[in-house]
């Protein structure tokens, strides 16, 4: 069924009428140009966002305001687009730094819109197709890659050498023992583990967490990841290491049920020093009379309070968690074969994804075939993985061993 939509509070369009219509899909609402009259299939709207995780309607929602606010600025009419609007829209996002796995992003929420609405897709003209070619061959297609978090950092022999360099087990062992430390340490333990992207991680609940059949170990249930849309479900394993970290957290966070890794709220507390109490004589006309003037003042001790919040964090905030756990692990002497300058340099490549590319490379450095990093970091396709090892099996490869007898 299809009906007219015409929100409260704006005027009803009228066919060929060019102003600025509002249009509420349910799942975002968009100021869009349109130049004829729009009808709503609701009952497709609603299959679609029942159909589509939170993440990609957020992400729709966000690509579809970014084009309707380039259209308003350019007097371009956003609802229906022409391919000459969406190849243009393409052409001043690249030039402002989007690479093109982003321009095809905006490409498909563009054409997602029109087919909702049940419009011509401009995407399908032959113009965007060549023009996104275009920027693609001029600007490469290579995605950026995040700087991966190795458990003993960028080491051949993960079994035999020792840790160096930017590394997961000096910054475990570099968190403090206060609720902030053990949670970023079960933290960083169980991304490590499992290699959860930050939105899996952060839905991690403790009824998750179940008995594997080593007693010092647990596996992890995963009800829902990005490449299980329809939730059929998977499983990862939690190291003895990781059982143990959370069961320090939830010890001293009291945590028993519900999302694992939650906000820490910190307030500190300044100390004071003892104040001898002063004779009544001793103040002077001046002061107003006050009793408490004379009375003396224990020392108090600084303190520190930790609020634990009932809700999981924001996957939002995983990357800056690890960047603050490096800064940290540096302050403390625990990376000490890098420089200031070392740590600055490699903060920057830090993200969420740190973690997962980290555990894809120690897979493959460890000689798993890309079959099982692909089932034990849940993938659907060799693509990634293949990526996220380019360098090593680089090194890895006839030419890297050879150098390596040489020298």
């Amino acid at each position: 069924m299809t009906m007219d939509h015409e929100p409260s509070g704006v005027p009803a369009q009228r066919e060929g009428d060019a102003a600025v219509s509002r249009l509420d899909l349910g799942w975002t609402v968009v100021q869009m140009r349109a130049g004829e009259r729009i009808t709503l299939d609701e009952e497709l709207i609603a299959a679609y966002q029942a159909a589509s995780s939170p993440h990609s309607i957020r992400a729709l929602k966000s690509d579809l305001e970014a084009f309707d606010f380039w259209c308003r600025r350019n007097n371009r009419i956003a609802l229906p687009a022409t391919p000459e609007t969406v190849a243009a829209y393409l052409d001043a996002r690249a030039g402002q730094g989007a690479r093109p796995a982003s321009l095809g992003r905006y490409k498909a929420s563009i054409a997602k819109l029109h087919q909702l609405l049940d419009l011509k897709d401009p995407c399908q003209a032959e113009l965007v197709k060549l023009r996104l070619r275009a920027i693609r061959r001029d600007k490469g297609s290579v995605q950026a890659q995040a700087r991966p978090l190795r458990f003993k950092g960028p080491v051949r022999d993960i079994a035999r050498d020792s840790p160096r360099g930017l590394n997961i087990r000096a910054l475990l062992d570099a968190c403090g023992d206060d609720l902030t430390g053990l949670r970023d340490r079960a933290l960083l333990s169980t991304a490590y583990d499992t290699g959860l992207r930050a939105s899996e991680l952060v839905a991690v609940a403790v009824e998750h967490i179940v008995e594997a059949l080593d007693p010092e170990a647990r596996l992890l249930e995963i009800p829902r990841t990005k490449g299980d849309p329809e939730g059929e479900g998977a499983t990862a394993f939690l190291s003895p290491r990781s059982v143990r970290a959370i069961a320090a957290w939830q010890a001293a966070s009291g945590i028993v049920a519900g999302p694992l890794f939650r906000r820490v709220q910190v307030r500190r507390y300044k100390g004071r020093k003892a104040v001898p109490g002063r004779p009544i004589a001793s103040i002077s006309g001046r002061e107003a009379w006050d009793l408490r003037k004379t009375l003396p003042k224990k020392a108090v001790p600084a303190r520190t309070e930790y609020d634990v919040g009932d809700s999981a964090l924001h996957p939002g905030s995983i990357g800056a968690i690890w960047r603050t756990m490096i800064r940290k692990a540096f302050e403390r002497g625990a990376l000490m074969d890098l420089t200031l300058d070392d740590v600055s340099r490699l903060l920057q490549g830090i993200s969420a994804h740190s973690t997962r590319v980290g555990l894809n490379q120690d897979l493959f450095a460890s000689g798993e075939d890309l079959v099982g990093i692909m089932d034990a970091l849940r993938w659907k396709s060799p693509r990634m993985p293949l990526s996220y090892n380019r360098n090593l099996a680089a090194e890895a490869g006839a030419v890297g061993r050879l150098m390596g007898k040489m020298n």
